[in-house]
């Protein structure tokens, strides 16, 4: 079983409004808390808290948790 970490409310808004922006973004670098970074465009589902990564010129796409971020650069 997977506990999930305690998190400030105020800093899963903020991470919230980043991931909002960066979804109009052709271009954006998540860093996640174990980090390890990947770059492309995203999609984010915000009542769930999850999205998708797409990279097309690496062929890469992975599914993140807003849970697993550290930071989104764009």
């Amino acid at each position: 079983m997977v506990r999930r970490a305690e998190y400030n409310e105020d800093d899963l808004r903020r991470m919230m409004l980043r991931l909002r922006e960066a979804t109009r973004q052709p271009q954006v670098r998540l860093v996640f808390r174990d980090g390890h970074t990947l770059e492309g465009a995203i999609t984010f589902v915000e009542r769930f808290g999850t999205g998708r990564l797409i990279n097309i010129e690496q062929e890469v796409a992975e599914n993140f948790n807003i849970y697993e971020l550290e930071r989104v650069e764009f």
